[in-house]
């Protein structure tokens, strides 16, 4: 559960039926009348990218479903399983797909909006892609107040539009648990396209965000999760942009999420048949991020992440570390394989060395 946020928002006491709702006055206005700040998380039992499922009961559904792709135009599918679906339209342009949605993992409507939208814009980022388009999944209770959700899809809009795109509508249906996400459409050259598959022996692990958004929001303080929070509003379009710029020097890259940076590293070293070592000293994390996953904060998605990834992670970290590996993140950075000569640039836009890529088995390597 996170504790109330230092920015709240207020809003006007919801009647019984939405029906007999009055038209929704701005928030500032209701802010006079009522002073009831809004607690988005009480309407939820887990949020974010923790409410994932599984990656053990997915891989199993998968299997269950096949992989079978009958279009030569689909060049990433099931088969794949990457970070978003690819579709040739051309010889130039090629279609990115991808749809994310959770319920929310902060009180704040506006940041649960925008960190929403971040979140289901990374995919196509993840996939070298530019965004161009945008559809609102969103799932609220009848007696949450109108404004609160104009807020959160406003939030929303414009994270997208920072993302280069624009949000062209949308479905909305009733659901006791709050729960907003968004489809969302890019554009990317065929040859161009990013893939988990392709890390290679030598190559060098950067990722473009800090870790443990998850045991932040469970366990830090309001001056932590508030970095966190600024943290998962940041968009992955200028990283893309950056790695895309090098070319052929990028071999694999995929973007942390639910099952952590260990569980998106095992599917990039899974895909490339190699092994992916992390340095647990180099990792970065946000600020309290190991205070509290050294006093024992843990989420729900920890252990289910754990138990995915049984016989496929060597650890020999430190307990905390280990557990912010784990951690499910949200809205979280590029994770690339990159030809060591453009570490350098790479750490000079932002990126983190934390690991290499390393000949052998397909298993992932957690170093103290």
């Amino acid at each position: 559960m996170t504790t109330e946020p230092e920015r709240t928002v207020t809003v006007q006491s919801s009647p019984s039926s939405p029906a007999s709702r009055p038209s929704p006055r701005p928030l500032a206005e209701q802010d006079l009348r009522h002073g009831e700040p809004v607690r988005l998380t009480k309407w939820t039992s887990c949020g974010g990218c923790a409410a994932k499922w599984g990656g053990a009961p997915l891989a199993e559904l998968m299997r269950q479903l096949g992989t079978a792709e009958t279009s030569p135009e689909l060049l990433v599918g099931l088969a794949s399983s990457d970070d978003a679906a690819v579709y040739r339209l051309s010889d130039d342009v090629a279609l990115v797909s991808t749809t994310d949605f959770f319920p929310p993992l902060v009180d704040d409507p506006a940041d649960f909006g925008a960190v929403a939208a971040a979140n289901a814009c990374s995919d196509v980022f993840a996939m070298g892609g530019k965004v161009v388009l945008a559809l609102n999944i969103s799932a609220f209770p009848d007696d949450m107040e109108v404004a609160v959700i104009a807020t959160i899809l406003r939030a929303a809009a414009e994270v997208v539009a920072q993302a280069g795109g624009v949000v062209a509508g949308g479905h909305t249906i009733r659901c006791d648990e709050p729960v907003f996400g968004l489809a969302v459409q890019g554009l990317v050259h065929p040859d161009r396209i990013f893939r988990k598959s392709g890390a290679r022996p030598g190559d060098v692990l950067v990722l473009s965000k800090p870790l443990g958004t998850g045991i932040v929001l469970a366990g830090g303080t309001a001056a932590d999760k508030a970095e966190a929070v600024l943290g998962m509003r940041q968009l992955n379009r200028t990283s893309s942009e950056v790695l895309a710029a090098l070319g052929s020097a990028v071999h694999a890259v995929t973007d942390v999420t639910g099952f952590g940076l260990l569980g998106h590293g095992w599917e990039m070293a899974e895909r490339s048949s190699a092994v992916l070592a992390f340095e647990g000293a180099a990792l970065p994390t946000y600020p309290g991020a190991l205070a509290a996953a050294r006093a024992g904060t843990r989420t729900g998605g920890d252990a289910r992440n754990r138990a995915f990834l049984r016989g496929r992670v060597s650890s020999s970290a430190t307990a905390e570390i280990e557990a912010l590996a784990f951690d499910p993140q949200t809205s979280g950075g590029l994770l690339a394989a990159v030809a060591p000569g453009v570490l350098a640039e790479l750490q000079g836009a932002g990126f983190h060395r934390v690991g290499a890529v390393v000949a052998g088995s397909a298993t992932v390597i957690l170093t103290s």
